[in-house]
């Protein structure tokens, strides 16, 4: 069969299935994304230097658009500017999606992720106002993870790879995926829960808890801070579980987002120790906040990966010295 005429009826693969992608959109939805993973590093920064309350009125900072920006404000309206950026950048992205994007539940998640960031908004100016109520604080966390779960789906469900691949049954990867990211999520909701009850150092020691294995389970902190260490161990299970189900699938790509879930497990539980044995140092407390969510980000793009096969265009290859479609006349 001439070159030529295979090139054009894989093209005609590619049309029929609708899979030309909108380089503008995904990228728009990648820089989102990135800016939302930046938003959650400043609002970690916010609560390891303890500057929820260094400015003490929303939504102006001190009565200004821009307050002086010097200790604790710096990190507290310096998150507020950033998640003020994130909110825009989630406007353009519905509002684009809702005008280029013909997949009716894919512009179901442009809007889902606008009512989100409105949400968190809200949530944050109510931490202020109330004096960071542990219960509003930690919901502002979750739903943060949240959101940022969503502009990664988009970007993911946006990109060419995704448009340009057949729809597959997830079978065992899709089901341990998605239990990991539900795995990780309530790891993320403990993190919340020890952040903003100060239960970071509750046991101080590590690897051991109190010196022991199994702690006196003697007060909330203690046990949010073991259930946190033993959580850590059932992320990093369902984790090791994915890698081995990503080597044993043909899927596309899905190795190498195992392998990257296996390094980012790797590193968040070596930053979950260097933030007990450094004392809650505010870098690392940080990083192992941000590498939390990256790494729940990398568990969803994990699970949506396994939801596709081969590309329309490999899957031409495959079959055609078979195909009518491919046929020579």
């Amino acid at each position: 069969m001439p070159e030529s005429s295979f090139a054009k009826a894989s093209e005609d693969l590619r049309s029929a299935s609708g899979t030309s992608a909108d380089l503008g959109l995904h990228r728009f939805a990648v820089v989102t994304a990135l800016a939302t993973l930046l938003l959650i590093f400043a609002g970690g920064l916010v609560t390891s230097t303890e500057s929820g309350l260094s400015v003490p009125d929303w939504p102006l900072s001190y009565g200004r658009l821009m307050p002086p920006m010097v200790g604790g404000i710096f990190y507290e309206h310096g998150h507020r500017m950033v998640a003020s950026a994130v909110g825009l950048l989630t406007v353009v992205l519905a509002v684009w999606l809702s005008r280029r994007e013909r997949r009716p539940w894919v512009r179901r998640l442009g809007y889902a992720a606008l009512a989100a960031v409105v949400a968190q908004g809200v949530l944050g100016g109510l931490t202020v106002i109330f004096l960071l109520p542990t219960a509003v604080s930690v919901a502002h966390a979750c739903l943060a993870q949240t959101f940022f779960c969503l502009i990664v789906t988009i970007a993911v469900v946006t990109s060419p790879r995704w448009r340009d691949a057949r729809a597959a049954a997830g079978g065992a990867a899709f089901r341990i995926g998605s239990a990991t990211v539900a795995v990780i999520f309530l790891q993320l909701l403990a993190g919340a829960l020890m952040r903003h009850t100060k239960a970071g150092l509750a046991i101080p020691d590590f690897p051991l808890s109190l010196s022991r294995i199994v702690p006196p389970i003697d007060s909330f902190r203690v046990a949010i801070a073991f259930a946190h260490r033993v959580g850590a161990l059932a992320v990093a299970a369902f984790v090791v579980a994915c890698a081995a189900a990503a080597f044993r699938s043909r899927r596309p790509g899905l190795k190498k987002t195992g392998l990257a879930l296996l390094f980012l497990a790797a590193v968040q539980i070596a930053l979950g120790a260097s933030a007990v044995l450094s004392r809650k140092a505010v870098p690392v407390t940080t990083a192992h906040v941000a590498t939390g969510a990256l790494l729940l980000a990398t568990a969803l793009a994990f699970a949506l990966a396994s939801l596709r096969g081969r590309s329309v265009t490999e899957a031409a290859v495959v079959s055609a010295p078979s195909s009518e479609v491919l046929a020579c006349p």
